[in-house]
Parts: structure tokens; sequence; C-alpha cells
């Protein structure tokens, strides 16, 4: 599916990644560049903190498990 508008982006993206050899570091400098001379406000918050991973939580009843079983001892089937 080709979009004009997406098309067209990124072929100043790319234009404008050549000008820099694609080097993000320049590339970065740029934009930072252009923002100081554009004049205009632009904001910036402090990184997020991230939460260190926690062990997942139990969402049941756990299952027994001692010894051979079978499926229908495991789990019986309802009665309709």
């Amino acid at each position: 599916m080709n979009d004009p508008i997406v098309d067209e982006v990124r072929r100043i993206r790319d234009a404008h990644a050549a000008m820099f050899n694609y080097d993000l570091d320049a590339i970065f400098q740029d934009i930072k560049e252009q923002e100081k001379k554009s004049g205009l406000k632009f904001v910036s918050y402090p990184p997020r903190r991230t939460e260190p991973n926690q062990p997942p939580q139990p969402t049941g009843a756990a299952i027994s498990v001692s010894g051979p079983s079978t499926v229908a001892e495991a789990a019986p089937a309802a009665e309709l």
C-alpha cells in the first residue's frame, strides 16, 4: 500500500540523513540546532523511572502435582 504522505516523509528523512552520512549523532545535533534557531519552546521531560521487574503473581489456585495423575484427576469436568 503506497501512501503519498508517508512516501514524502520517508524521502525527506532519507535526504536529511544522507546529508550527515547517516550518522545519528550528527543528525541529532542538527535537529537540536534547528530547534534553537526556530525560537519555539520545546518541552523536555525527565526520563521515567523504571520499576524493577516484579515476579509474576499467582492468579488462581495451584494444582498439586504429586505423582502420576491424569487430566481427569487434575481438573474434573463440570457436570451439566
